[in-house]
């Protein structure tokens, strides 16, 4: 290619500079293979001359053309297309390393799971739907973030989180969740394992006993085993846990912490009663032990009001609330946070000064700018009808392709139902044919603490439309019938 023939437009019109815009086409031209090693490019002047430009946007494009590798200049002047690099030589053959020291067994990874094919529908995902997250309106709040906050992005991080998210998410957690949060005594977290991890250490040491629902969130166990906890599972019924169980427990033995998701149960989506709630609240502060509330999916309640949280009671001082903004925007923006009272909050914090002081300023002001316009709560409201709509046709779903194959309660609120499968059904060899059909579900061993075979099984609705949805069901009633199940696929319940 002869340096005459270099074909570039300059748009003043785009986002990006000029000199980055003339960057970004002279390195295509190499890259593919038009602009050849060795080859001259139009001096600076000649070519600011041909563009319309200043000189000195052709000198700052060149310059990130050098800096990228992809232009050498000479000594007495010009620039010049580079030398191709040189390929990585092989990466040395991988060989067997043993350590010389002992090592603890890796903990179970019980909720990992493999990407699923194209086609396949996740019906085991209990995940937001990406497709309605509010992708323009934050890139307008971290434009926004950037441009007039650049200097409070730079400064050194608090370990509690940006002020500006601490304070919008305090004020949102007083008013329609009643807690006592103040930018004081809340703290913004990376994600909710992140917080679950730090509250863990806080309060748990190593030999204490800590209560959890014998069906839930395998991950949280995790982290508390982490800290040192020895696991006590409590068991859970259609009120939620079971706190006649865990009083007949402190009767026996002395615990540090009660670990439980009181508002939507995991992975039973049962609501706790505000009895039980207040039951609970007295014998944390009887006995003297914590209540960990995790209440991860708080907004998505389609049935009447949500009951306030355990942490809004009286029992309060006794109780460390952690919740998650990752179910209200999309499961990458996993931001989490945590309210604790003063005096629990003070070794928090320095526990987070300690092992992790730099949050991300750049999302957690991008967030706070969605709250101060309004969008964030105009996002829940959408995401709550759409939710709920979902919720009702996969339900009309089951009943309609599974008849009495399956029994459930229509939750009233979550993200998933939990649905009992009938007698005669071996759930998890459904479970396997639902995968030749293109549909993922498991059975409930992977919620349960002993991890026994269940009957039941969690399905997700957030993350498929309702055609979707439809579809799944359908391919789960053509996997079970695969089985000699007389009714498997009945018309009626």
């Amino acid at each position: 290619m002869r340096r005459w023939e270099l074909a570039i437009a300059l748009d003043p019109g785009r986002e990006l500079p000029l000199f980055l815009q003339l960057a970004g086409t002279i390195a295509d031209d190499i890259r593919c293979g038009r602009l050849k090693p060795g080859e001259a490019l139009p001096g600076s002047r000649e070519l600011a001359l041909r563009l319309g430009v200043n000189r000195n946007t052709i000198v700052a494009g060149y310059s990130e053309l050098v800096a990228e590798g992809l232009v050498s200049t000479r000594i007495g002047g010009g620039t010049f297309v580079g030398e191709p690099a040189a390929p990585p030589p092989d990466a040395p053959a991988m060989t067997e390393q043993t350590p010389t020291y002992s090592l603890m067994p890796p903990l179970p990874l019980p909720m990992a799971g493999h990407a699923p094919a194209p086609g396949v529908l996740m019906m085991s995902n209990g995940a937001p739907d990406a497709r309605l997250f509010p992708a323009r309106a934050l890139a307008r709040a971290f434009r926004r973030a950037i441009e007039h906050r650049g200097r409070s992005l730079l400064v050194a991080p608090h370990p509690c989180g940006h002020i500006r998210l601490r304070t919008e998410l305090a004020a949102m957690l007083a008013r329609t969740r009643g807690l006592l949060a103040t930018p004081d005594n809340l703290m913004v977290t990376r994600s909710i394992e992140q917080g679950i991890d730090l509250v863990a250490r806080t309060l748990i040491g190593p030999g204490d006993t800590v209560a959890v629902e014998a069906f839930g969130y395998p991950p949280a166990w995790s982290v508390l085993k982490l800290a040192g906890a020895q696991l006590v599972p409590i068991a859970v019924d259609s009120g939620g846990l079971d706190v006649d169980a865990l009083e007949a427990l402190l009767r026996q033995q002395t615990i540090r912490a009660v670990f439980l998701t009181p508002h939507h149960q995991f992975p039973t989506t049962t609501v706790m009663s505000p009895a039980r709630r207040a039951r609970l609240a007295e014998l944390a502060l009887q006995h003297g032990f914590a209540i960990i509330e995790d209440d991860y999916d708080h907004e998505f309640h389609y049935e009447g009001k949500p009951i306030l949280p355990i942490a809004a009671g009286a029992g309060r001082a006794n109780v460390v609330y952690i919740g998650s903004l990752s179910n209200l925007l999309a499961p990458g923006v996993s931001t989490g946070f945590v309210v604790a009272p003063p005096a629990v909050f003070a070794r928090l914090q320095s526990m987070r000064a300690a092992s992790d002081a730099r949050s991300d300023a750049a999302m957690e002001c991008a967030i706070a700018e969605l709250f101060e316009d309004g969008e964030l709560l105009r996002h829940v409201r959408r995401m709550r009808r759409t939710y709920a709509a979902r919720r009702d046709a996969l339900a009309e779903a089951l009943t309609r392709h599974l008849g009495g194959a399956v029994h459930f309660r229509l939750p009233e609120g979550g993200m998933g139902l939990w649905v009992r499968a009938d007698d005669g059904i071996d759930v998890a060899r459904w479970s396997r044919d639902g995968e030749r059909e293109g549909v993922l579900f498991f059975d409930a061993r992977r919620y349960d603490f002993h991890q026994r075979a269940q009957s039941f099984l969690r399905l997700g609705f957030t993350y498929h439309d309702e055609s979707e949805l439809d579809d799944a069901v359908r391919r789960m009633a053509r996997a079970l019938s695969r089985q000699t199940w007389p009714s498997a696929v009945s018309s009626s319940r």
